[in-house]
């Protein structure tokens, strides 16, 4: 199985709709960073690969919390280390956070839920 993983900080009680968007903010970065990595491969390795794959098989998002910036920012930093691309996203405050950029959430290339499970697989879902 394919899968996105869109990871979020629970500790910002963000709204609902606050949620929704720096999500997808995620899950649009994390797709458009792969689509730019998929840009080096051949036509075969990019009918084959992990993204054409999975928007194919239906584009399986699951959405875990963590419950700070720490915990976030060790996640993606790790995900870095074992090249799972990830988007980390950065609210600028206008509308929460007391007009503080802060760090809300982060979402993974979509990549084989094996290789992402190690990682994100202890996590609760959101």
């Amino acid at each position: 199985m394919i899968k996105q993983v869109i990871v979020m900080r629970r500790d910002l009680h963000m709204r609902k709709g606050k949620i929704a968007a720096q999500a997808g903010h995620a899950c649009v970065e994390a797709v458009l960073q792969t689509l730019e990595k998929n840009t080096l491969l051949s036509e075969e390795e990019r009918e084959n690969s992990a993204l054409n794959r999975w928007l194919r098989e239906g584009e399986a998002k699951i959405c875990v919390y963590v419950d700070g910036e720490e915990a976030l920012l060790e996640l993606y930093h790790t995900l870095s280390e074992a090249e799972i691309m990830c988007a980390l996203i950065q609210d600028a405050g206008h509308t929460e956070f007391h007009g503080q950029a802060t760090y809300t959430c982060i979402a993974t290339e979509p990549v084989e839920a094996e290789r992402i499970d190690p990682y994100t697989g202890c996590l609760p879902l959101y």
